[in-house]
């Protein structure tokens, strides 16, 4: 029997990077949810080729397009996730760029028995929500980010009080080893990743490595382990996405092309031993070049990591969201590169945030968008 698949953001690269592999494997799923925000067009083209029983978009302008297209095609066109009523996914992708995905996420927990999430604002934002309804609707979780599931994996049956550090590797971006004048940075050079294909958002943050910091944000929650056990290193050939160091000094990384592919495909496949595909040559000497790099602790990212163990939730949820709000800024030519995180590093220094994100308490997942509000008023 085909797995049914619902995919939240399958306009994106992670959402697109799934329906390859889904036409590649065809005989093994049902696509039943698309969904998208912007992208008219490919959105249409991914519905014709799969034909699935929902589109999901919380765009107005982009649902009033599609009323026609999905009515001729007999597809429910949704604009909230709980139209879904009683269907039961055994799949579901959360890849919705920025924290706009969070409440779709949260919302098909219920519909669906395994969850992959790739949407890093999610989980910073809501993972005792999302954990919690998790376990109520008894849905599985996948990490789907490279250094996430690397570490997943690396800790599969493995007791975590054994661990000792645990590093997650930096491509270093496109101005890794440039002599470069940041202040000069276009949008355009910053989306310009030398490895993987992504969104600009994450991009963006690729580039100054502030990636860095809300995945280990990331993995500090999901694996519950404190932020003090984590490090990162700069790997120039991305095919090591994370290591782990144990107590009796041994250590373990898992090495993987530079493709999502990889992380999507385990996680849809992940109750199938079937072998699916195999890398061969993986040994060959151009292949097996693997570098090293400490970050520069003069670098405003590391200022940033170096506070992290003195923020709350409440602490991560305003950082997401205020670096967040300066990319969209950077990307729409207002403010310069060089001053994403230098701004950051300022606002945490005021007395007025540090106020709020000590005293503030969420008791519902809706309460983080009076923080998203709050923190988008104070960087105006």
């Amino acid at each position: 029997m085909k797995k049914k698949v619902a995919i939240l953001g399958s306009t994106g690269s992670i959402g697109k990077s799934t329906l390859e592999i889904i036409k590649k494997y065809k005989s093994y799923f049902k696509v039943e949810l698309l969904s998208g925000s912007t992208n008219y067009n490919l959105l249409v083209n991914q519905s014709k080729i799969f034909k699935p029983k929902y589109i999901y978009t919380n765009n107005k302008l982009l649902s009033n397009k599609l009323i026609k297209f999905t009515s001729k095609n007999k597809i429910k066109l949704i604009n909230d996730i709980d139209e879904i009523k009683k269907n039961k996914f055994d799949i579901s992708i959360s890849a919705i760029s920025g924290v706009e995905g969070l409440i779709p996420t949260y919302k098909i927990i219920k519909f669906t028995k395994n969850l992959g999430i790739a949407n890093k604002e999610s989980i910073i934002c809501g993972w005792p929500f999302l954990k919690k309804e998790m376990k109520k609707f008894g849905c599985s979780f996948f990490p789907l980010d490279s250094e996430h599931f690397s570490i997943y994996k690396l800790l599969e049956k493995k007791n975590i009080s054994t661990i000792s550090k645990v590093f997650l590797t930096a491509s270093g971006g496109p101005f890794f080893n440039k002599k470069i004048n940041l202040s000069k940075v276009t949008p355009k050079q910053a989306v310009k990743h030398p490895k993987w294909k992504m969104g600009k958002k994450i991009s963006v943050d690729s580039a100054n490595l502030f990636n860095k910091i809300l995945e280990i944000i990331e993995a500090s929650l999901i694996f519950d382990l404190p932020i003090n056990k984590f490090s990162f290193v700069i790997h120039p050939e991305s095919k090591v996405h994370a290591i782990v160091n144990f107590r009796n000094n041994f250590s373990s990384m898992i090495y993987h092309d530079t493709d999502m592919k990889i992380p999507i495909m385990n996680f849809l496949f992940m109750n199938n031993k079937k072998i699916i595909t195999s890398n061969d040559n993986f040994l060959s000497t151009n292949k097996m070049q693997l570098n090293f790099y400490k970050f520069d602790v003069r670098m405003s990212v590391y200022r940033i990591f170096n506070f992290l163990n003195k923020l709350n939730f409440v602490g991560y949820i305003v950082l997401n969201c205020a670096n967040e709000f300066l990319v969209s800024k950077f990307l729409n030519n207002e403010i310069l590169f060089e001053h994403i995180l230098k701004n950051l590093c300022v606002f945490f220094d005021r007395k007025d945030i540090q106020r709020y994100v000590k005293n503030t308490k969420i008791t519902s997942i809706y309460d983080i968008n009076d923080i998203i509000k709050f923190t988008h008023s104070k960087l105006v």
